[in-house]
C-alpha cells in the first residue's frame, strides 16, 4: 500500500501533470494561432502575421515546460538530481524564449527595413537574429555560472583583430546595407553594370547581391563592387520604360502614309501584347537621309525592361505584314550616275 501511494504521488501523478501540460499547451498554441489568424484577416497590417509566425510552436514548448517544472517540484530526488533537471529547464526556458524573440525581431526588422528601404533583404533579418541569440547565449553562460564579464572584454579585444582579418567582409557588409538605405538598388530592379553584368536583383545579402540573368543564371557579385560600379537601374524611378526601335524606309515611300501605318501596329501592339503599355501613344521621328534609305525611330513603352523583346518582336512581324499589304518599298540600294 505504502508502496502504490509513493508510486501515484512519485511518479504517476507528476506524469500527469506533463501529459496535461502538453496538451493544454498545444490548445493554447491552436486557440493563440486561430485568434490571431482571424484578427489579421480582417487588417491589411504585417505586424499581427509576425506574432503569428513567432509564436509558433514556442507556446507548446512553454506550456510544457511549467509542467515539468510543476511535476519535478512533486517529485521526490535527490538535491544533484533536482538541480540538474532544474537548470535543464530553466535553459530550455531561455532557449525557447531566444528563438521566439529572434523570431520576432527578426520579423519586425524586416517590415520596417521594407517600409524605409521600400525592399526585404536578408542582412537585417540575419543580424536581429545574431544579436537576438548573442544576448540569449550570454543569459544561458551566466546561468550555467560562467562569468561573462571577462568574455565581453575578451570580444572587445577580439573584435579589432577579427575587423582586420575580415576587411573584405565588413566592408561588404557596410556595402550591403548602405545600398538597400540609399534604394538605389532594390531587390526585383533590372540592372546593368559598367562592366557588363546585368540582371533581376533577386537578393541582397550580407556578402553578395545576386542577379538573375534573362537567360536564367545567376550572377554573385561582391557588394563592394556593386557600391562602387557604375550601374544603370532599368527600373528606377519606374518600372515602365520607353522602347526605341529603328526602322529604315525606301525613298519611294510616302513618309505621312508610312508614318500612320507605324503608329496603327505600334497601338496595336501595346493594346494587344503582354508587357506592352496599352494607354501610351507611340510615337515615331525620322531621323535620317541616308545614301539608301530613309531612318526612323519609333518610341514604344513597355512595362518593365524583360518584356521589351517580346514587344519588339511582335511589332516587327505586325509591321513587316503591314508594309507589304499596303505596299510601302523597302530600302534598296540606289545606283547614282555620274
Amino acid at each position: 500500500m505504502q508502496f502504490e501511494t509513493s508510486f501515484v504521488k512519485g511518479i504517476l501523478f507528476p506524469a500527469l501533470i506533463v501529459l496535461f501540460s502538453v496538451f493544454a499547451g498545444w490548445m493554447l498554441q491552436f486557440v493563440i494561432s486561430g485568434f490571431l489568424h482571424r484578427k489579421a484577416q480582417k487588417t491589411v497590417a504585417r505586424w499581427d502575421d509576425v506574432l503569428i509566425r513567432s509564436f509558433r510552436g514556442v507556446v507548446l514548448v512553454w506550456a510544457s515546460l511549467v509542467g515539468l517544472a510543476v511535476a519535478l517540484s512533486l517529485m521526490d530526488l535527490r538535491a544533484e538530481a533536482y538541480f540538474i533537471l532544474s537548470r535543464a529547464i530553466v535553459l530550455a526556458a531561455i532557449l525557447s524564449v531566444t528563438v521566439w524573440a529572434a523570431r520576432t525581431a527578426s520579423g519586425f526588422m524586416d517590415l520596417y527595413i521594407t517600409r524605409v528601404a521600400g525592399v526585404p533583404s536578408t542582412i537585417f533579418r540575419n543580424i536581429a537574429v545574431i544579436l537576438v541569440g548573442l544576448v540569449g547565449f550570454l543569459v544561458i553562460l551566466d546561468e550555467l555560472g560562467i562569468a561573462i564579464a571577462p568574455i565581453v572584454t575578451a570580444l572587445g579585444v577580439g573584435g579589432l583583430a577579427i575587423a582586420l582579418a575580415l576587411q573584405d567582409t565588413l566592408a561588404n557588409l557596410f556595402a550591403g546595407l548602405h545600398i538597400l538605405m540609399s534604394r538605389n538598388v532594390r531587390t526585383g530592379d533590372y540592372i546593368r553594370l559598367a562592366t557588363g553584368e546585368e540582371g533581376t536583383v533577386t537578393d541582397i545579402t550580407w556578402r553578395n547581391t545576386t542577379l538573375r540573368e534573362l537567360e536564367n543564371n545567376l550572377v554573385i557579385i561582391p557588394n563592394k563592387k556593386l557600391a562602387d560600379s557604375t550601374l544603370r537601374n532599368y527600373s528606377l524611378p519606374e518600372k515602365p520604360l520607353a522602347l526605341l526601335v529603328d526602322l529604315k524606309l525606301g525613298y519611294g515611300a510616302d513618309l505621312r502614309r508610312a508614318e500612320a501605318v507605324i503608329v496603327e501596329e505600334a497601338r496595336a501592339t501595346l493594346r494587344e501584347v503582354e508587357g506592352g503599355a496599352p494607354d501610351f501613344e507611340p510615337l515615331v521621328r525620322f531621323n535620317l537621309l541616308g545614301d539608301y534609305n530613309i531612318g526612323a525611330t519609333v518610341i514604344l513603352r513597355v512595362a518593365e525592361f524583360a518584356q521589351q523583346f517580346r514587344v519588339k518582336h511582335e511589332f516587327i512581324k505586325r509591321l513587316r505584314a503591314r508594309f507589304a499589304a499596303e505596299g510601302i518599298p523597302e530600302p534598296f540600294p540606289v545606283v547614282v550616275k555620274k
